[in-house]
């Protein structure tokens, strides 16, 4: 008898007099994982995940064997998805500012402890909250989330390079390609075998497309996108705060992304050593063809690593 698939709950909170839209789903009193999504998309990106793990994902090997359930909860960061997304001249639209709302948004939701998964922007946003409260958080699940210089594809980082290091009209027009409909699909196909092709949405492109088109999201991204070498100054707090508290990670790797490369996924045993590393035959959007494959691996590694509470 299979266990029934726990529904998504779609949620809202006032923090700072924004409303923060979040999805949650799994018991209210199982461990929490905190899913913080990237660039250009919202927590729409997990649409898949968060049944599958709330279920409790079936871990690995016979020793194991067994359900661990877990609260889910993915909000949408100020300025994507069904968030508000005030203006470039209202907000603040850095990483440190999206993090300082994200630590408030937990705070909120009465989240001592938590999990992390993060994703391209999410990793910053995460890797920022550990730094500030280290004590909260249990583990670390990176996919295609970037914390070394090694792990920066060259084509795809080299007109956000530019910018960042000199940003004008000229260097901001090449970045703008990026939210487009073609530039956004192609984080989507890239580096995804042709095997796999079938499994991409085209929904998944269209609904970040659209929600990038909205008045004001010109101004948003290149603002946060130019606040982008703020992350790369944190890099050695980073791995200061891995070695110091040597916090489980897993780390669930598209190997055909060209944004953040493999080497990012196997820096990580640098500071970690017992960091556990899958490389995946996808892209950036590992979860958009391999949902089910991630959930086993983050169930078995979390039971792992992160025991239930007695």
């Amino acid at each position: 008898m299979t266990s029934p698939v726990q529904p998504v709950h779609h949620r809202s909170v006032t923090v700072r007099g924004h409303e923060i839209h979040y999805r949650e789903a799994g018991p209210t009193d199982a461990p929490v994982l905190l899913l913080l999504h990237g660039f250009p998309t919202s927590s729409h990106m997990f649409r898949d995940l968060m049944p599958l793990l709330a279920d409790g994902p079936r871990t690995l090997g016979s020793a194991r064997a067994g359900r661990y359930p877990l609260r889910l909860i993915a909000p949408d960061h100020i300025g994507f998805g069904r968030s508000a997304a005030p203006s470039a001249e209202e907000f603040d639209y850095t990483f440190a500012e999206l993090a300082s709302v994200t630590a408030e948004f937990t705070e909120t939701l009465g989240l001592d402890r938590f999990a992390l998964y993060i994703q391209d922007y999410g990793a910053p946003i995460g890797l920022r909250l550990a730094l500030a409260h280290p004590e909260r958080i249990t583990a670390i699940v990176t996919q295609n989330g970037n914390a070394y210089e090694e792990g920066l594809g060259a084509d795809a980082w080299a007109p956000v390079l530019a910018m960042i290091a000199d940003r004008t009209p000229e260097t901001e027009e090449p970045v703008r390609g990026i939210r487009s409909l073609d530039g956004i699909k192609w984080q989507y196909e890239t580096g995804v075998p042709a095997e796999f092709r079938d499994l991409l949405s085209p929904d998944a492109w269209h609904h970040d497309a659209a929600l990038m088109a909205r008045e004001g999201q010109d101004a948003i991204q290149l603002d946060l996108i130019g606040d982008y070498g703020s992350n790369f100054a944190l890099y050695p707090d980073f791995h200061d705060y891995f070695r110091t508290t040597q916090v489980p990670l897993l780390a669930v790797w598209g190997e055909g992304d060209e944004v953040f490369v493999p080497k990012g996924a196997e820096s990580f045993r640098r500071d970690l050593p017992n960091a556990e590393i899958h490389l995946l035959p996808t892209g950036h959007f590992a979860l958009e063809t391999h949902a089910p494959a991630i959930a086993e691996l983050i169930g078995d590694f979390l039971a792992r690593r992160v025991p239930l509470r007695p």
